[in-house]
């Protein structure tokens, strides 16, 4: 629909773990990014878009449950830790697992503070992580909700990042942002969106 344009996907592994961590513009991300790699992802989404009901549910329950989301209750206390351990399970699978390490959508079309779950799960389990930027998707759909309108896409995959000198260092808080913090600014770099050094969720509430 959309025939985005896909740059550096050969950047992407064709077998073993993989973790792609990118910027989320907006809901369709999580619809294109499966479409334009080879191999599939999974990533982990609201239940909410498996358990609607009427037409519209049931067609999101179908696309969802075929590209391969794993449905995650995030709003409750141990919502983080579910998260945490489904991606941790993917990837010892020798899967690839897509994560936005934001939290949720910017609220303004720049790049927010990453959250160090990313950091855990590269470190935890040997994964490289591959950036990526969704470029123009929010342009197609503006605030997240509504039908999609006609415009260009375009899927950019960074190289393959390895954080193999701090293994073991999984619960070193410095460490952790750090690796954060180098993961995002590729993907800043991949994007060319301008950079706030808050999260997404603190800004939305503002």
């Amino acid at each position: 629909m959309f025939r985005p344009r896909v740059e550096g996907v050969e950047n992407i592994p064709g077998d073993g773990p993989v973790i792609l961590a990118g910027n989320h513009l907006t809901f369709i991300d999580s619809m294109i990014l499966p479409l334009v790699c080879d191999r599939q992802v999974v990533f982990i989404g609201k239940d909410e878009y498996v358990t609607g009901k009427g037409l519209k549910g049931r067609l999101m329950a179908w696309f969802f449950t075929g590209v391969g989301m794993i449905p995650v209750d995030r709003d409750g206390g141990r919502g983080g830790v579910a998260a945490l351990m489904t991606g941790r399970r993917v990837l010892e699978e020798g899967r690839i697992f897509g994560i936005y390490p934001e939290g949720t959508r910017s609220p303004d079309g720049r790049l927010y503070r990453g959250r160090t779950g990313i950091a855990r799960l590269t470190l935890m389990t040997g994964a490289p992580v591959v950036p990526f930027a969704m470029i123009g998707t929010d342009k197609l759909q503006p605030g997240g909700a509504g039908l999609p309108r006609p415009g260009k896409v375009t899927v950019r995959f960074g190289e393959a990042m390895e954080f193999s000198r701090y293994e073991g260092m999984d619960r070193d808080r410095y460490v952790l942002r750090a690796v954060t913090d180098s993961v995002m600014t590729e993907v800043m770099r991949l994007s060319g969106q301008e950079y706030v050094d808050m999260y997404a969720s603190k800004a939305k509430a503002a």
